[in-house]
């Protein structure tokens, strides 16, 4: 295999490029996997076809400093990130335990990338290379721009862009920011014309702070020293942030004698994408890896075809990282991408998935998005499908028919999963799905949980429409003569989910008739509204108190009880019978 047309790692790999000083390295806690779903590949390239030099150093050791010089000094900036994934959720399991395995490394080892990585690989820089500025990204940087409630430290945090001492966050997926601070740096712009890029955020003096924000409208959020002491304040901060950045405007919170501000996020369009997703990716890990790449295994034959979602679910962080706004890319260029797949060495006939958070999202717009004050909540899916909401998932199914017939291709799946309540806008979505074989034997649906009052915490639908959409899912396989299921997801101990929810929650697993894997612990992802009624135990819609499980004991009584198939937690179970004011034996019977 060609070397060269990877991005390089290693100084030799950059001088036979003929790059004797590269412009801008990416440090990453990832594999370097070349490939359209890692984001420091994304990035690099990006920034490559623009003529900028770019290197990765994907997961240094962050044990010896000398793994940060592989690539020299740059001339620009190092861009920053932990990775696919925060560093603390990929570390460590929901109840705190280290993980057995890190499926963005090589041979899924554990180990290989830092607790808090973003501020760890700063460290290393600001230590080796203090001349030289930091520019963080990624998801672990995005959901920590601000104070937020830790999980693993059970306290408020500062902004990461104060601990790692960066000169920048770029929030969201970041191409065209890093672009903008790439060019603007290479033309030798101040930090003050620079610090005006949308979907940044930096930090500022008190003096700097009164020049630069003068005149501007923006948000003022309660402070770090407020929030951190004060959970009313936490949950009024929470708030504010969600209104902010749903009405595009700049937020501002103070830490002490610094000023977080982050810019309104960038606009991308369909072009945008198609740009993006037309760069030269080799869709295989660099060569010098010897074993495989879990993360890599699961998406390499698939296609993305849009970004962000209309869904508002507290406990995800996908709207504070891509928005409440779907963005698709043209039928053209996915088709494009799926011919060059079909030439791939590692191609063997079938596209893995197509789509994105949701894959049913595919080209669904909102009819007034684009008119100025029409909808401040931007809650398109919460408590009910919205009116305004389009609905129409002929361009989706015509593109995924097209796919289909191209030469080499055998199956084309959906593997993402579909929202099952905007599916039932539309039947005949349903029935088709299932008659032209979209699904690879199970359709993947996340309820998360059968009590109503759990699920408006969560802001998900009731529970009788995903009680709807198996009927007529069900119904269509009988007129198909299909042999497919739908796998539930389900999360266990959300904030609000009370002993008697979780039991509720087991009868009904119970009665489905087989063994569910797909129960997972939530999880208090930072700055989610989820992760501030753990924190402060607020309804997420309302400053009311709510239940919540935070002992190690009461999370995993919850989930022994959803898979109380499992020996462990069969045994669990009969061991703290007593705190369970139900009759075990019926459940265990």
């Amino acid at each position: 295999m060609n070397i060269d047309k990877f991005l390089p790692i290693n100084l030799y790999e950059a001088k036979k490029r003929g790059w004797d000083e590269l412009d801008i390295i990416i440090v990453t806690g990832d594999a370097y996997v070349d490939h359209p779903s890692f984001g420091a590949s994304v990035i690099g390239r990006y920034l490559e076809y623009f003529g900028f030099r770019v290197g990765i150093i994907p997961q240094p050791d962050w044990k010896d400093k000398e793994s940060f010089k592989v690539l020299g000094k740059p001339r620009l900036f190092f861009g920053i990130t932990a990775g696919s994934v925060d560093s603390m959720v990929a570390n460590y399991t929901p109840n705190k335990f280290k993980r057995r395995e890190d499926a963005y490394t090589p041979g899924g080892l554990p180990g290989k990338r830092p607790d808090r990585a973003t501020i760890v690989y700063a460290n290393f820089v600001h230590e080796i290379f203090p001349d030289v500025p930091i520019v963080l990204g990624g998801i672990e940087a995005s959901l920590r721009r601000f104070s937020h409630y830790d999980f693993w430290d059970n306290k408020v945090r500062h902004s990461v862009l104060l601990d790692a001492r960066a000169k920048i966050i770029v929030y969201g997926m970041g191409e065209k920011q890093t672009l903008q601070i790439a060019k603007m740096l290479s033309e030798g712009k101040s930090w003050y014309e620079i610090y005006q890029i949308p979907g940044i955020v930096f930090s500022l003096g008190e003096k700097e702070f009164d020049t630069f924000i003068k005149d501007k409208d923006y948000i003022l959020l309660p402070s770090f020293e407020e929030v951190s002491q004060d959970k009313d304040r936490y949950y009024d901060f929470q708030r504010l942030l969600l209104e902010g950045m749903k009405r595009k405007k700049i937020l501002v919170q103070r830490d002490g004698k610094r000023f977080i501000i982050q810019n309104p996020p960038p606009s991308y369009t369909s072009q945008d994408l198609d740009f993006i997703y037309s760069l030269p990716f080799m869709r295989l890990p660099h060569p010098s890896y010897k074993e495989k790449i879990p993360a890599f295994e699961t998406v390499k034959t698939s296609i993305v075809s849009h970004r962000g979602c209309f869904g508002s679910c507290t406990f995800c962080s996908l709207n504070l990282h891509q928005g409440w706004q779907v963005i698709s890319r043209s039928e053209k260029s996915i088709l494009e991408e799926v011919y060059r797949l079909t030439k791939h060495r590692e191609f063997r006939g079938t596209i893995s998935d197509v789509g994105g958070p949701t894959a049913n999202m595919y080209r669904l717009r909102c009819k007034i998005h684009n008119i100025p004050g029409s909808c401040p909540e931007r809650d398109c899916l919460f408590p009910d499908v919205c009116k305004y909401l389009e609905v129409d998932h002929s361009a989706q199914l015509n593109l995924l028919k097209k796919i289909k017939e191209i030469e080499k291709v055998k199956h084309v799946f959906i593997a993402s999963g579909i929202r099952y309540d905007i599916a039932l806008k539309d039947e005949y979505y349903i029935g088709e799905i299932i008659k032209e074989g979209y699904i690879g034997g199970h359709l993947s649906a996340a309820p998360e949980h059968v009590k109503d009052h759990v699920l408006e915490i969560m802001k998900k639908p009731k529970f009788k429409v995903y009680e709807e959409f198996v009927d007529i899912f069900e119904r269509n396989l009988k007129k198909y003569r299909k042999e497919l299921y739908i796998i539930p997801y389900f999360i266990s101990a959300h904030p609000g989910a009370t002993i008697k929810d979780a039991w509720d929650l087991a009868m009904y697993i119970k009665g489905l008739g087989h063994y569910l894997e797909q129960i997972q612990d939530y999880t208090p992802l930072p700055l989610t509204p989820a992760s501030c009624a753990f924190y402060t135990e607020y309804h997420t819609l309302r400053k009311e108190k709510i239940y919540v499980a935070k002992t190690y004991e009461d999370r995993r009584l919850q989930r022994a009880l959803a898979q109380y198939k499992d020996k462990k937690n069969r045994e669990f179970l009969v061991k703290n019978k007593k705190k369970i004011p139900f009759p075990l034996e019926k459940l265990l019977g």
